[in-house]
């Protein structure tokens, strides 16, 4: 995809947004041993149930992934300057994680023309779980 200049990307223009498809078992054990967090809050059951939940969770290092997944697929990975976050609730099993950006701001930078992508990861419930930001070079 390529990235729209930015003399033509507008204060509240989308980025293109990224649906994931609903989180399993196999996505959290695969994740724990790409990512080696084996915490078991997100593994084991038992330990989950024993800590005073229902079932395990997702990582939140896994929902800021997809959260990044969704810059990458809009930009080089090289124009990417800040990209930060807040965790803002617990990611379920069988959440369908949706990504977002919207130009929140157009600025130059360091002699550079970037913009400012306000972020947000919502499940199907419409719950917002991570909120963020990141500021992207753009030319």
């Amino acid at each position: 995809m390529s990235l729209p200049s930015y003399n033509t990307l507008k204060v509240g223009d989308a980025i293109p947004s990224l649906v994931k498809k609903p989180i399993n078992r196999t996505t959290l054990a695969l994740f724990a041993g790409a990512s080696n967090d084996h915490n078991p809050i997100h593994i084991d059951i038992d330990f989950a149930k024993k800590s005073g939940f229902d079932d395990v969770f997702v990582h939140g290092m896994l929902v800021m992934a997809y959260l990044g997944q969704v810059l990458t697929n809009w930009t080089a990975q090289t124009n990417i300057r800040e990209f930060s976050t807040r965790f803002k609730a617990i990611t379920n099993l069988g959440d369908e994680l949706s990504c977002k950006g919207i130009v929140q701001e157009k600025m130059e930078r360091n002699g550079e023309q970037c913009v400012k992508l306000a972020l947000s990861v919502t499940n199907q419930a419409g719950d917002e779980k991570l909120a963020g930001s990141a500021i992207i070079a753009v030319s």
